[in-house]
């Protein structure tokens, strides 16, 4: 049986975030989506009407000034209050949210972003300005904008090879050399 090799320093997965150029692609640039942003003293019953009325799976919770405190999601909805037979209705968001989120800013990279949600095992990652939540980006996005990018230089590089053919066809040689 052959021994396991480590996965490579920079997976595939993560390349289509570079632009052409060498700048990365931002935040920004992805398909941000506004954030439901609750207070901290709103119950998990309330939480969970406004999530189901917005159709997401994740809250932001902000304190009295405003500013980004914490994270709910339907996983800790279903684990913390659910299978601990807590009661929705008088249980308070506060209680069992994720407190002080890792965030990024609308200028990160997008590159960064993805590894932040793959490094701690999560799916949705606060944007924040000066202390402002302006949107929540969710790792479907990521990968969907990842899968896009892949696409996209699957069929460049086929059009270049197609150029190639032509080229040898026309003048007659074999320019694919002997890699």
């Amino acid at each position: 049986m052959e021994p396991l090799m480590a996965p490579p320093a920079n997976p595939p997965l993560l390349l289509p975030f570079r632009k052409s150029g060498g700048g990365e692609r931002t935040v920004k640039k992805l398909r941000l989506s506004k954030a439901l942003t609750i207070p901290e003293g709103t119950t998990v019953s309330d939480a969970c009407r406004r999530m189901a009325a917005r159709r997401v799976d994740a809250v932001l919770l902000t304190d009295s000034n405003g500013l980004l405190s914490g994270i709910v999601t339907d996983k800790d909805i279903s684990a913390r209050v659910i299978a601990e037979g807590l009661r929705p209705e008088q249980t308070i968001v506060s209680k069992i949210m994720t407190r002080n989120p890792i965030f990024v800013n609308s200028d990160s990279s997008a590159l960064e972003a993805l590894q932040k949600m793959i490094q701690g095992k999560f799916r949705h990652l606060p944007v924040v300005e000066s202390g402002e939540v302006i949107a929540l980006l969710d790792i479907t996005k990521c990968l969907y904008d990842a899968i896009s990018r892949l696409e996209k230089a699957a069929e460049q590089g086929s059009a270049i090879a197609a150029a190639v053919e032509g080229v040898e066809r026309q003048m007659g040689g074999n320019f694919s050399g002997p890699y």
